[in-house]
């Protein structure tokens, strides 16, 4: 725990969504902007000439209109201050996601306490072995818990797409996605991701096995930090679109994506060679299986 806790910051995402408000007898509606808060974990993995590079779940950062980290070194002290990040990019498909935080907007005091986390072999972890999870729980910020591996390559679903991890009884709560689930050593082989919650389950917890998303990750490490452009200059390709879910992929032995149902001509889909039929699973870069994904990266691109 002491060799990984500097390595951790506490994520907190603020997103702005747009909700149908009803009024008289739900005759009519008034679309209204609402503002929510949500939080969870990030671990270091590294920098740039500019950049500290932290990675995290991607529905931790998905949607966010303002994201701020709070590193681990600093929680508790009086007067810390959030520091701004900006996403690198991100992997629907495996729910994992880089962000950046400029090494300028870091205080040296700070900066001179934390450290990169030093990267485990998943694969050789067998049924049993000990492991401990830290995450910002609840966003109270770190905490740590501790169980075994309960099962290996585990496959489960979670929003229409399936991933194989790893299932563990350390408790895994609301604000400990993205976090680090350690070996004996203090070596991260998982990217705490979601638990299984009901009256009737208890101590099933799930992360993401790290061996199976390093390539990804390290290609998300080297795209271009992109600002999210003004809503009147945001990209627009001309599509109509239907999600293929991990069901529909399935059945129809489909890869997972964006489906094309039609392509308006001229615009920047057509002209870039898409053709209705086409099914679209990368974005410059990050693995895309929904609508919503696709319209979130495009928030960045003019």
């Amino acid at each position: 725990v002491k060799q990984c806790m500097p390595s951790l910051v506490a994520i907190t995402n603020v997103s702005v969504k747009e909700v149908q408000n009803y009024w008289g007898f739900g005759w009519y509606s008034q679309p209204q902007q609402q503002e929510s808060t949500s939080t969870g974990t990030g671990i270091i993995i590294g920098q740039n000439d500019s950049e500290l590079l932290i990675v995290t779940n991607n529905h931790v950062i998905t949607g966010a209109t303002n994201l701020s980290v709070v590193f681990s070194v600093d929680e508790g002290k009086d007067g810390t201050t959030p520091v701004e990040a900006q996403i690198k990019g991100s992997d629907a498909t495996k729910d994992v996601g880089v962000i950046a935080v400029k090494l300028s907007d870091i205080p040296a005091e700070t900066m001179s306490a934390i450290k990169t986390a030093t990267i485990g072999d998943s694969s050789q972890m067998q049924v049993g072995d000990q492991v401990i999870a830290i995450g910002n729980a609840l966003g109270y910020g770190q905490s740590v818990t501790t169980g075994i591996v309960s099962a290996l390559n585990r496959e489960v679903t979670i929003d229409n797409t399936a991933n194989t991890l790893i299932q563990t009884d350390a408790a895994i709560n609301p604000g400990n996605s993205g976090g680090a689930l350690l070996n004996m050593k203090g070596e991260v082989i998982g990217i705490n991701e979601a638990k299984l919650s009901s009256n009737y389950v208890e101590g099933m917890g799930y992360a993401i096995p790290i061996s199976d998303v390093e390539g990804i990750i390290g290609d998300l490490q080297n795209l271009q930090t992109r600002s999210e452009v003004d809503s009147e200059k945001m990209g627009y390709l001309g599509v109509t679109c239907q999600d293929v879910t991990s069901d529909i992929a399935q059945q129809y032995d489909m890869p997972e994506g964006v489906y094309l149902k039609s392509v308006v001509a001229g615009c920047a889909a057509d002209k870039a060679g898409l053709k209705k039929g086409d099914i679209l699973t990368r974005f410059d870069g990050m693995g895309v299986t929904t609508y919503d994904t696709l319209r979130d990266r495009l928030q960045y691109y003019e």
